[in-house]
């Protein structure tokens, strides 16, 4: 059974995932509906060259992006806004500290470590998501780098907010970060920013 939620501009749908497979195949259906295509018309969506997927003419004022993990996949589909998601299953990161202290801000990695033990992973996931999902939007997706971008929250669960990021994403103060629990085992975040 699929989902949806709106946030702000954006509208979100989860649905089902043949683990193993290809997530763009499985959104064509949606994002036709969205767009008042017919389904077994071919979508104008290219890849760019770093692999992010673009609606060509007549529909490049929207933006779409899914992500998948587990038996779910999350899609999402706005006009008027870059915008990326991720979606995580919750499982055992035994290495989310190393991680962090690897990959993330030093800031990040401190604030994960004063953690309580049984909060550290989950609060891992929380970070992940959302620096994720605001590097897909970018176009780049982790290849641009988990460090160029840094987080707050202050007290476990509190809301994220982006405090500071390469000029190359734009202004910190210009995105907007939801994460929500789209169904028990899962967390997802849904970044957006105003297209330029």
């Amino acid at each position: 059974m699929a989902e949806a939620w709106r946030f702000g501009p954006v509208q979100v749908h989860a649905l089902p995932y043949a683990p193993g497979q290809r997530g763009e195949p499985q959104v064509h259906a949606t994002l036709a509906r969205w767009l008042q295509r017919a389904p077994e018309e071919p979508l104008p969506l290219q890849r760019d060259a770093h692999g992010r997927p673009r609606l060509l003419a007549p529909y490049d004022d929207f933006d779409a992006g899914w992500s998948h993990s587990g038996e779910r996949l999350l899609l999402a589909f706005g006009r008027e806004v870059v915008l990326g998601v991720d979606l995580e299953r919750f499982r055992p990161r035994p290495r989310a500290l190393e991680l962090a202290r690897r990959f993330f801000v030093r800031a990040e990695a401190e604030w994960l470590q004063a953690l309580p033990a049984e909060l550290r992973e989950p609060e891992f996931v929380r970070l992940w998501c959302a620096k994720e999902a605001v590097l897909k939007a970018h176009g780049r997706g982790l290849a641009f780098g988990l460090h160029r971008l840094e987080f707050r929250a202050g007290d476990p669960g509190a809301p994220l907010r982006l405090h500071a990021c390469d000029p190359g994403l734009g202004a910190a103060g210009d995105w907007q970060l939801h994460e929500w629990i789209p169904q028990d085992g899962y967390h997802a975040a849904l970044a957006w920013r105003p297209r330029d």
